[in-house]
This record gives structure tokens, C-alpha cells and sequence, in this order.
């Protein structure tokens, strides 16, 4: 996909690719139906001025042709010699008719006929019937038409001395047999004379074809003998069409055509007469039209992109402004504010920029805040794993936020005695910086009350009945598995304060235990007597895991939960790591398990190992 530096270069393309698109499609489609309107329009002109002259030719034709007919209509009546008398003289006197030559096969016959028939046309029309010494001889030339009337192409006339058409029609016998012929003789350019004088035949390349192709007349300088044979396309396009139809129009070959025919059949001779012209000169007005029509579209198109920039140009300002001022931010520089001068959407997304600005410059101070309070709620936990006389020992807190209320904590100190330890395990409901706070309360209480004599569980009351006049307010509490073990005396003691117990395993034997007893978690009543549970035996081979509920109970995406099997059946596979080992495979299962879900709550996990056997 293209890619644009700036959002007028965006309006501009995208505004001007619809309204190209629309007028290129406009201006061809306006194209294609002036085109074929002039065309047509061409055409039907055309056909109408080779049609008026074709009228005149034929009507030249016509007019000899019906009184040739009457002269064959009159054959054989009797005393109808004096009609066919009067029609020759007609004939005669038509004055495109150069000659009337009536021709007998009989020399004597023939002589015979003209001698009579100069003696009539003398005599007159008066005579209607043919005097009685003279009506044996003119019987004998009783004839018939046969083959109707044919019209030669144009040849060159003696006589005349220029070309002329004949008009011939054969005399024939019942019987038959050619007993003569008639013939009219006209100059062939009293026919075509009106055809050359028209403005159409000066202008453009004019025909007069035969049947064949071959060229009767032409206004070409350089005379040809047959039409296509310079092999144009054009004019064979025409004489095909000549072929099947009487009349219409051809155009050669191009976009727009380079050259149209148009042709018009006579009626009175196997003739057509041809035009051929230009097509640029024909399509001119469209391509003054087109030449307007782009240069307004590129004018049109040019305002287009001064509107666009006056429109868009206070816009993208505006915007480009909040660009800038957003890269400031984003450089640590808050103190951004832009002014709005106008009331559109571009004014509220400035207004909208201004409160995002200072909001985003509060929650940066709380994020800058809550890293704070991660990393001194970090160095309230333990640095690394613990190694102390006989024992190797791991903890780790996930928080789901930068903060979180799950503890635990090591505790070596001379009050629990020699070859003693204590570990905490502690979960402040819910999580975030609330249950932070009540963490950070209570692991300080219980660091001020081991300082004290007294026992586990006198430890852990003290620490309850404190702690229960910070939460009487807010409703949280803290669950708690305080647990310490005695080296010398190989045992395990614990207060459990309504947390989960905690999981001791024999890997020798394989075997699985919970560290449970009653205890109501920390904050709910102040009142409240806890009490301590000891194990004896703690020796080689032996692991204490405590966790918080955040670790079994985290789901997968198909929501099921970790659980406690999974976590025991790890801890047998991997008995034989060291304590950061185990720990470390427990987070990676878990980060494994979870997938792509979001962590919900807090995890923290301690693992307690013996790691000799002479404890």
C-alpha cells in the first residue's frame, strides 16, 4: 500500500483518484457517443448527398430507358410506326442524348426501315395509316425486346469525340433470333456533371465504380484504373460491403478511424458512387473537444489541490502541532499546552491532547511512585537464597503489579537460638499497593515483636492484636504459615494463621505430608489465641515448600487450575535439585502452563532442603 508523509498528500490523493477516475470515465464515455454520434451523423449526410446524386444520374438513365421501353411496347401493333417515329425523335431531342441508333442484322432491311421511317418523320404525325402501296414492305419488320437494356461503361465516341454510355437494347424475332438492336448514346459527363459540381466531390476522394471495382470517374490527380488495388483497408472494407448492401458507411481502421467510406448504389446502371474522408476531419469537433475538456478537467483538477491546501492547510497545522507536542511527552517534557482556536474536531482533539498531557504527567509520577515503592518493597525481601548450617533454602515473590502483599522472609536471629531459623510465608488479601502497605505493617510488626521473649504462637498473637487496628477500618487481613526449624533438635515447629500448609516431602520414602492445624488469619479478631504444632524428624532428604494460593491456583487458558498434584509431582521429579533449582522449575512449569493468560495474583514460594546427612 502507498505510503504518505502528510495527510494533505492523503486528502489530495484520495480526493483526486475518485474525481479522476470520474471524469476520465465521463470524458470517454462522452468521447465514445460524440464519436458515434458524428459518425452516424457522417454517415447518414453522407448517404443523403451521394444519394442526390446518384437521383440525377439515374433519372438521366431513366428517362431514355422508359421510352426505349415504349418503343419496344408499340412493336408489332399495327400503324404503330408513326408512335415509334415520334418516340426516336423524342429520344433525339433529349438533351443529354447525343445519338439514337436503331441497327439491323439485314443491310437491306436496315436501309429499307431508315428510308421509311425518315419519309414518316417528314410526313408528320397526320398520317395515321400507312398508305396501301406501301403497307407490304413495313410488315415485314414485326420485333420483340430481348435482354431488356443494357448500359456500357463509358467509352470514348468518335463521333462525339469524348466518352459516352450507351443505352442498348437487342430487337429479336418471335422466334428468338437478333434482328437488330436500339441504342442511346449519352455523354457520360452530362450524367456525372451535377455529381462533380457538388462541394463534396471538390473536398474529399470521390468515386464512380462498376460492379467490378474498376474506376469510372474520379477526382484524383494521378488516375487509377481499379479501386483497391493501393491496398487501404478502407477501400476494401467498401467494396466487400458494396457487395451485400445498397448503400452505407465503412470506416478504416484506428481510435478514432484514420479514414470513412460512404457509398450509394444507382439504380438505373450497376454503378456506386464512393466518398472517402479523413476521419481526424470528421472527428474534429471532438477533438476540439477534447482538447477543451482535458484542459478544463486539468484546471478543474488544479483547483481542486488550491482548495485542498486552503481547507486543510489550518488542519494539518493543528495536527502537525499535536504531533510535535506528542513527541515532546514522549521525550519526558509535560509541560505541554496547546492553545484551540477552533470549535471542530480538531479543537477537541486538542482540548482532548491538553487533559492527556497532564494526566499523562500524573500517571507518570504515580508509575515513577510505584517502581519506587517495587524496589523498596524488593529490599524488604530477601536478596538471594539463604544458606545456613544443614539447610539450603530459596524464595521468590511474582507480583501481578509493580507491588503486591505476598511476604516471606528468613529469620536468623539469636532469640529463636542457637541452630534455629525461622521462615515466613504471608498473603495480605487482594493485591496493588493496599496490600503492600499491610505487608510492609505487618512484617515490621513481626520484626519488632521477635525481639521480645516469648513463644511461636505468643508471637503470632501479639503481631494479630497489632495488626487488627489497621484493618479494622479497610476489612483486609494477611494469612500467615510462620514456621521454624531446629536443627538441633531435628524438628519442624509452625503457626498456621488461616494460610495453606505448608508441603514437607521424604523424597527417600516417597512420601507426601501437610503442616495444616487451625489458625484464623491475621487482621479479623484481635482476640484471637493461636496455637503452635511441632513435627519431629527433619533430616536428610527432606523439603519444605511453602507457597501462597496464587501458585495452584493459577489457570490455564482452557481454566484449569495448576493445583496441588502438579506442584507434588514436580517437586518428586526434581528432588534431587538444589532448593533455587526446584524453585526455578516451579516458576518456568507455572509461566508454561499459564500461556498467553494474563498472571491474576501474586506468587511467592519458599523451598526449604536439608542438604546433609549429619543433622
Amino acid at each position: 500500500m502507498m505510503a504518505f508523509r502528510s495527510l494533505q498528500k492523503r486528502f489530495s490523493i484520495l480526493l483526486l483518484l475518485p474525481v479522476g477516475a470520474l471524469l476520465l470515465v465521463m470524458g470517454f464515455a462522452g468521447f465514445l457517443y460524440a464519436r458515434n454520434s458524428l459518425l452516424k451523423q457522417w454517415g447518414e449526410a453522407t448517404i443523403l448527398k451521394l444519394q442526390r446524386s446518384a437521383h440525377h444520374v439515374d433519372m438521366r438513365l431513366s428517362r431514355p430507358k422508359q421510352m426505349m421501353k415504349m418503343f419496344h411496347d408499340f412493336a408489332g401493333i399495327p400503324d404503330a410506326r408513326l408512335v415509334q417515329n415520334h418516340i426516336v425523335s423524342q429520344l433525339e431531342q433529349l438533351e443529354w442524348v447525343s445519338d439514337v441508333d436503331i441497327r439491323w442484322t439485314d443491310p437491306q432491311q436496315e436501309a429499307w426501315v431508315q428510308q421509311k421511317m425518315h419519309h414518316y418523320m417528314s410526313q408528320g404525325m397526320q398520317y395515321a395509316r400507312q398508305p396501301e402501296g406501301e403497307a407490304e414492305g413495313f410488315k415485314e419488320m414485326p420485333f420483340h425486346p430481348g435482354g431488356g437494356i443494357r448500359v456500357t461503361p463509358p467509352h470514348f465516341d468518335s463521333e462525339a469525340g469524348s466518352e459516352t454510355v450507351s443505352l442498348i437494347s437487342d430487337l429479336k424475332e418471335e422466334n428468338g433470333e437478333e434482328i437488330g438492336r436500339v441504342e442511346v448514346k449519352i455523354p457520360f459527363r452530362s450524367l456525372i456533371e451535377t455529381a462533380e459540381a457538388a462541394g463534396w466531390w471538390q473536398d474529399h476522394e470521390a468515386y464512380l465504380l462498376d460492379e467490378e471495382g474498376n474506376i469510372l470517374a474520379s477526382n484524383l490527380e494521378v488516375k487509377r484504373d481499379r479501386f483497391g488495388e493501393t491496398g487501404e483497408a478502407v477501400e476494401g472494407s467498401t467494396l466487400k460491403a458494396m457487395k451485400s448492401l445498397p448503400f452505407g458507411t465503412v470506416f478504416g481502421e484506428g481510435f478514432p478511424p484514420e479514414r470513412v467510406s460512404g457509398f450509394y448504389k444507382l439504380k438505373e446502371a450497376p454503378w456506386t458512387i464512393v466518398l472517402i474522408a479523413p476521419g481526424s476531419e470528421i472527428l474534429s469537433p471532438i477533438v476540439r473537444f477534447h482538447v477543451f475538456y482535458s484542459l478544463v478537467g486539468g484546471i478543474f483538477i488544479l483547483m481542486v489541490l488550491i482548495l485542498i491546501r486552503f481547507v486543510t492547510g489550518k488542519t494539518v497545522s493543528s495536527i502537525r502541532k499535536v504531533s510535535d507536542a506528542a513527541f515532546r511527552i514522549s521525550e519526558g517534557d509535560y509541560d505541554v499546552t496547546l492553545p484551540v482556536t477552533t470549535q471542530d474536531e480538531v479543537g477537541e482533539l486538542t482540548e482532548s491532547f491538553n487533559k492527556m498531557a497532564s494526566q499523562l504527567e500524573d500517571r507518570a509520577h504515580i508509575k515513577y511512585c510505584l517502581n519506587l515503592a517495587s524496589e523498596v518493597q524488593k529490599n524488604l525481601l530477601p536478596a538471594d537464597g539463604m544458606q545456613f548450617d544443614g539447610l539450603d533454602i530459596a524464595g521468590q515473590s511474582i507480583y501481578s503489579e509493580e507491588t503486591g502483599g505476598d511476604y516471606y522472609d528468613f529469620l536468623e536471629l539469636p532469640e529463636f537460638g542457637r541452630n534455629r531459623i525461622g521462615i515466613v510465608v504471608g498473603d495480605v488479601s487482594d493485591h496493588g499497593v493496599a496490600a503492600a502497605l499491610l505487608m510492609t505493617t505487618a512484617r515490621a510488626l513481626i520484626h519488632g515483636r521477635i525481639t521480645q521473649t516469648g513463644g511461636l504462637a505468643e508471637i503470632v498473637t501479639d503481631v494479630n492484636r497489632l495488626l487488627c487496628s489497621d484493618t479494622d477500618r479497610s476489612g483486609n487481613f494477611m494469612t500467615l504459615f510462620f514456621s521454624v526449624i531446629d536443627l538441633t533438635r531435628k524438628e519442624l515447629h509452625w503457626v498456621r494463621a488461616g494460610h495453606d500448609p505448608a508441603i514437607f516431602y521424604d523424597s527417600a520414602r516417597d512420601k507426601f505430608e501437610e503442616l495444616g492445624g487451625s489458625g484464623m488469619a491475621l487482621g479479623v479478631d484481635k482476640g484471637y489465641r493461636f496455637k503452635s504444632y511441632s513435627r519431629k524428624g527433619w533430616g536428610y532428604g527432606h523439603i519444605l515448600l511453602i507457597g501462597t494460593d496464587g501458585l495452584w491456583d493459577t489457570q490455564n487458558p482452557a481454566g484449569e487450575y495448576y493445583g496441588k498434584d502438579r506442584l507434588r509431582d514436580l517437586l518428586r521429579r526434581y528432588s534431587h535439585a538444589s532448593a533455587a533449582g526446584i524453585l526455578k522449575a516451579v516458576t518456568d512449569e507455572l509461566k508454561e502452563f499459564r500461556g498467553s493468560g494474563d498472571q491474576e495474583d501474586d506468587v511467592t514460594l519458599v523451598v526449604i532442603k536439608a542438604k546433609s546427612e549429619e543433622l
